[in-house]
């Protein structure tokens, strides 16, 4: 299946851009017929294989493949019965963006227009036992606006209407997080003005052709 080896693609991306170490992280992508493509349990995504792919139901049922179904899959299934136009999810520990989260940091803040734009509004969830129904219910109250989400002492979510845009995603959030690190090493980050916030989503149509939910605008 062509989804599995695009999946296969995005794991070895997340491991070599050090998004998850070891066997942390899970990845998946929804399917024509509804169905979900997931990531095994305890699966290293360096060394993922097409084999290490699991299809479920909507339910979290394992439907096809051998392994385990991740703890986390929880997440995922959130995520897609919320949101019709999210076609595939990422969840790992990136590094700057966990320790953002990890510290209790909001990274809510419009700085980068291109961050502002690509990614908007970034929550930071509540902690929530991980593999637990609190750590989705803790994504729930931004579940209607948010394309990624921090999550408090654990790590990070990212989602897309494709496996490239949630890789995207998280590789900007990661990006962002590791900027802002070092401008508040050497003063602080510099907070676009609502005037400047308008201009720029006056122009964000038709000049990037980027058509953002009003919920989640500054």
């Amino acid at each position: 299946m062509h989804q599995k080896k695009d999946i296969v693609n995005i794991c070895r991306r997340v491991y070599a851009k050090e998004f998850v170490a070891a066997t942390d992280g899970n990845i998946s992508a929804r399917t024509d017929n509804g169905r979900l493509l997931i990531t095994r349990s305890g699966l290293c995504k360096g060394d993922a294989v097409e084999e290490d792919i699991l299809t479920i139901d909507t339910e979290g049922d394992l439907i096809e493949g051998n392994g385990r179904i991740t703890t986390e899959a929880k997440i995922h299934l959130l995520l897609y019965k919320a949101r019709p136009d999210i076609n595939a999810v990422i969840h790992g520990h990136p590094i700057y963006s966990t320790a953002f989260a990890s510290s209790g940091i909001s990274l809510d803040r419009p700085v980068f227009p291109e961050v502002i734009l690509s990614i908007g509004r970034i929550p930071l969830c509540a902690y929530g036992t991980p593999s637990t129904d609190e750590l989705p219910l803790s994504m729930k109250p931004h579940i209607s606006y948010a394309n990624v989400f921090l999550l408090e002492n654990h790590g990070a979510v990212s989602t897309g209407k494709n496996l490239m845009e949630a890789f995207y995603r998280m590789d900007k959030l990661e990006h962002y997080a590791k900027t802002i690190t070092v401008a508040r090493t050497i003063g602080r980050e510099k907070i676009l003005t609502d005037d400047k916030l308008r201009k720029l989503y006056d122009i964000s149509d038709k000049v990037y052709g980027i058509k953002l939910n009003p919920k989640n605008r500054y």
